[in-house]
């Protein structure tokens, strides 16, 4: 079973989740299983530290 963020102890901050994001999407990656992976983390983040104000602007 694939590991999930709250498996690997501390969350990465989202803004360096979104810049892997960002750098799949430019290589054509959208839908890969390591972006939704990174998309899992990145919400664990978000959540982690309450910035769900700024969740639009992340994707």
């Amino acid at each position: 079973m694939p590991n999930t963020p709250a498996d690997r102890g501390s969350v990465r901050p989202a803004s360096v989740i979104n810049e892997n994001i960002r750098g799949l999407v430019d290589e054509g990656g959208l839908g890969s299983d390591d972006y939704l992976q990174l998309l899992v983390e990145w919400e664990a983040a978000v959540r982690s530290k309450g910035l769900c104000s700024d969740v639009t602007k992340a994707a």
